[in-house]
């Protein structure tokens, strides 16, 4: 067996050993600080469930990176960052925090992989073109990685999607990374052992779940993600632009359509609501198990697509857009995803029946 791919497996089974044999330790020490997610009418469980998950990864990752990472600036910088988002993340899980506070954290461990790191966004290609960012490389890098952190965060809302939609993002890096033959390098490694982490943790996560990541798992998650797929750029593993969003594709889109949706309903973007794209399927009547397998099909064409087109075979990554782009379009039309239809609805036949008697009074006068 080619000696990259022992490697690859000594990385991901270990790290996914050592990340699920952290369970019971984990949820013990959330059941006694309180860290539990109670249900309410926006949540799908029913009964009070220990958080700290994120913490599982953590570990994981820790133990990933004493035995294979590379010791350097980089690294270090990457560490120092994780820790403050899972520091973070612990707070908020024990005693939610509002929302800037919360962002001090993210942008903070942001500042750190950007400055510190050198991990910058400095130029991207896209469909052809080239942009070169300069000064701007700061700040865009700094809101990409504060954006991802988030935009997992607002899809963990069932059992083992946010982690099941992680697993898929860091396998399809992962592939392209055979594909690219860059194999052994720090971005590749990390990706590796969050792989293993995720794989370990959703072991205890997928339906029914025993544990949750909580605010310390999406957050790390998304952070370590905005990590890698910069770090890709810079080795040009991730070859373009179109690579990274394509694998991300699905928190993105939930992200940007839930943004939307505050915004039509005049609400503030931070406010939780019920119409996530895990929502809407669950609407369909769907069960919480197969909405998140949809999901995660639905991801890995996002996945193959990106795949397909570092191997620049465009007939078959044509023929996988326009399925994804009828899927969208669907969901869009049937749903509501961006706006609340039936208060659409509901409007109309208000102002319908207020039309109706405006007559009826005029006839009667």
């Amino acid at each position: 067996m080619n000696d990259k791919i022992v490697l690859v497996l000594k990385i991901v089974m270990s790290v996914m050993a050592v990340t699920a044999l952290f369970f019971p330790v984990v949820r013990w020490i959330a059941r006694h600080v309180g860290a539990l997610d109670y249900p309410n009418e926006r949540k799908v469980h029913k009964k009070p469930m220990p958080l700290l998950g994120g913490l599982m990864m953590f570990f994981g990752f820790l133990f990933g990176y004493m035995f294979f990472a590379p010791q350097n600036t980089q690294m270090l910088s990457i560490l120092i960052a994780g820790f403050i988002v899972i520091l973070t993340g612990i707070i908020d899980d024990i005693k939610p925090l509002k929302a800037r506070e919360k962002l001090i954290g993210q942008v903070i461990a942001a500042l750190i992989v950007t400055f510190y790191g050198n991990v910058l966004l400095n130029d991207i290609t896209f469909f052809g073109f080239y942009f070169d960012f300069g000064i701007l490389a700061y700040p865009l890098t700094i809101i990409f990685m504060v954006a991802l952190m988030n935009c997992i965060n607002f899809i963990d809302g069932l059992d083992g999607l946010a982690c099941g939609i992680s697993t898929i993002i860091f396998a399809t890096i992962g592939i392209i990374a055979f594909i690219m033959h860059n194999i052994g390098s720090l971005e590749i490694t990390i990706t590796f052992i969050m792989l293993g982490a995720c794989l370990g943790f959703l072991i205890f996560n997928f339906n029914p779940a025993k544990i949750f990541m909580g605010e310390t798992g999406s957050m790390f998650l998304g952070f370590m993600m905005a990590v890698v797929c910069l770090m890709g750029f810079k080795a040009v593993t991730l070859t373009s632009l179109v690579v990274p969003m394509l694998i991300l594709a699905i928190p993105i889109l939930d992200t940007l359509f839930a943004i939307i949706r505050r915004l039509v309903h005049k609400k503030p973007i931070y406010v939780a609501d019920k119409q996530h794209l895990h929502h809407q399927l669950l609407n369909k009547k769907f069960s919480q198990r197969t909405t998140v397998l949809i999901i995660y099909a639905v991801s890995i064409l996002f996945s193959l697509a990106s795949i397909f087109y570092v191997l620049k075979d465009r007939k078959i990554g044509t023929i996988i857009y326009v399925i994804l782009l009828i899927l969208i379009t669907w969901v869009v039309l049937t749903t509501d995803i961006l706006t609340d239809n039936a208060k659409i609805n509901l409007k109309h036949i208000k102002f319908v029946k207020r039309k109706e008697n405006k007559k009826n009074l005029t006839k009667h006068k």
